[in-house]
């Protein structure tokens, strides 16, 4: 598995983000405790007003509601890709399979053609649909709340599908893992550590409480 650089901004729902800033140890400790809480990964991608797509990955995506069917995720307002996907009021949701950590390294990141390269297709609402992804959720702009130094977006889901079998990504105190197979850690490249086997569990439990 490869592990990331330990700064921040690395990781999904970022783009850009500044080092830990006044508030000290109390945040860094924050930071460092809630990285223990194993995540999958998705790259939000939305049409722009100009017509050219615009993306970011997030690790904050989640099931919010089942009538009406809401879902949501939580941008930096330091993202310099949030303003774009607000402004086109739609947006879909590509959920990552282990196997394309590569593409969450690319939209995580900020500047430059993201889309470079990449094959996908526009969804009912315009928003592109990547190619290869485990699943595809496409929504409306429901409501933006105040949720401190990020945004917490509320989004209608449109449209959704699933795609193909396999396991998810994964983000897990600041690297990107798969599932274990039979109890084996199995790291998502050579030299990195594995998540431990207890993440299988971890994300069953927080499935079971989005149901």
């Amino acid at each position: 598995m490869s592990t990331l650089s330990t700064r921040p901004a690395a990781g999904p729902d970022v783009d850009v983000k500044p080092d830990v800033d006044a508030g000290g140890k109390a945040d860094a400790d924050m930071k460092s405790v809630l990285s223990s809480f194993c995540t999958g990964v998705a790259v939000v991608t939305a049409c722009g007003s100009d017509g050219r797509p615009v993306a970011m990955a997030v690790q904050s995506f989640s099931s919010v509601s089942l009538d009406p069917p809401l879902v949501c995720f939580c941008p930096a307002r330091t993202s310099t890709s949030w303003p774009g996907i607000r402004a086109a009021g739609a947006f879909a949701v590509n959920i990552l399979a282990a196997d394309q950590e590569g593409l969450c390294r690319r939209f995580a990141v900020t500047g430059g053609d993201k889309f470079a390269g990449v094959p996908w297709r526009a969804g009912g609402n315009g928003a592109p649909l990547l190619d290869g992804v485990l699943a595809t959720v496409e929504c409306t702009l429901e409501d933006v709340l105040d949720g401190g130094d990020h945004a917490i977006v509320l989004g209608r889901v449109t449209a959704l599908a699933a795609h193909r079998e396999g396991a998810p990504l994964l983000y897990f105190r600041r690297t990107y893992g798969r599932l274990p197979r039979s109890g084996a850690p199995e790291p998502s490249a050579p030299g990195g550590t594995a998540i431990p086997s207890r993440s299988e569990s971890m994300a069953a439990a927080r499935s079971r409480s989005e149901a």
